[in-house]
């Protein structure tokens, strides 16, 4: 495939010059693979280019400064796509590196999320305590991810978790028209995830005392310990891929799943409006009903603005 050459400004400094550069021959070296790359565009301060695959698409950039160039390869982490231009681009054993093997502590929080895909709905985080005695209670009751259960069956356990002795946990439930305003101050979906996360365990501990604290893998460790106050700092924080293989967090994403259920079911009776969730072509239609229907007022204050599913509109 060949490339349209950049039109620069007449002095374009070395350490762009460079970071143009480094884009091209990795590109280069990816459509070997046999995948597509469109050609590299200039932003402010990066160039990047869009790499298509059979499982989707993902995207390359490569940061400029005067400090010198830092590539970034942004997309779902699970395609074959990434993995393989992750690997070719940075090498294997640093694409490996960030698998953790845990084993699943005697005392620690759990925490994790629902609705951070879904257009309609609020952002969802939960926090659940548990020690020996607690976990063995909670896999009693029928606590695993909850993914795996309907939302009858999440509705049932939530309230078991809700009413065993000593079982301390946190939800916090975001609602759209909060998330959107959250979002604008942040501008970033991790930072905001990594404040509600650090909330929800802070308000745990100052109830029960944890050394640990084991949640999904959604960004950099950073996000959520940038966000931990004092009594937070302290704890050893872990962040897993499919973490809800932990007790506590398989019991926290029944929490967050049924809030997040029990809202849509709220706006139902209140509006009499039955909302998808996720994000689809069925999504799409009903938002722009309600756009057409009720107004731009009513819609910000049901999905989260800043999806491209607002663009579509």
């Amino acid at each position: 495939m060949a490339f349209i050459q950049l039109k620069n400004s007449v002095s374009v400094p070395n350490y762009q010059q460079s970071a143009k550069k480094l884009l091209e021959n990795n590109l280069k070296n990816i459509r070997k693979l046999g995948f597509q790359t469109s050609e590299p565009q200039k932003a402010q301060y990066n160039f990047q280019a869009e790499i298509k695959g059979n499982d989707g698409n993902i995207k390359l950039l490569v940061y400029f400064s005067k400090k010198g160039n830092k590539i970034v390869l942004q997309g779902n982490k699970e395609l074959q796509l990434y993995q393989k231009v992750y690997i070719l681009i940075f090498g294997e054993r640093f694409f490996g590196s960030d698998k953790i093997t845990l084993t699943e502590p005697e005392i620690y929080i759990g925490t994790d999320e629902s609705g951070k895909g879904d257009y309609f709905g609020p952002l969802v985080i939960a926090a659940v305590f548990t020690d020996p005695s607690l976990s063995k209670k909670l896999k009693e009751i029928g606590v695993r991810d909850s993914k795996e259960l309907t939302d009858e069956s999440i509705s049932i356990i939530a309230a078991k978790i809700k009413k065993l002795d000593g079982c301390v946990f946190d939800v916090i439930v975001i609602s759209p028209e909060k998330y959107n305003i959250l979002y604008g101050k942040m501008g970033n979906l991790n930072k905001l995830l990594g404040w509600a996360h650090a909330k929800a365990i802070e308000n745990v501990l100052n109830v029960k005392i944890a050394p640990e604290a084991i949640s999904d893998k959604f960004g950099n460790e950073k996000y959520i310990h940038s966000s931990l106050q004092e009594k937070g700092k302290e704890i050893k924080l872990h962040q897993v891929t499919k973490a809800e293989k932990f007790t506590a967090v398989a019991a926290a994403s029944i929490l967050a799943r049924d809030s997040f259920i029990k809202w849509f079911y709220r706006v139902k009776k209140q509006m009499n409006i039955q909302l998808p969730k996720g994000a689809s072509q069925n999504v799409e239609e009903k938002a722009k009903y309600i756009k057409n229907q009720l107004g731009n007022e009513v819609l910000g204050k049901l999905v989260k603005l800043h999806f491209k599913t607002t663009k579509k509109l």
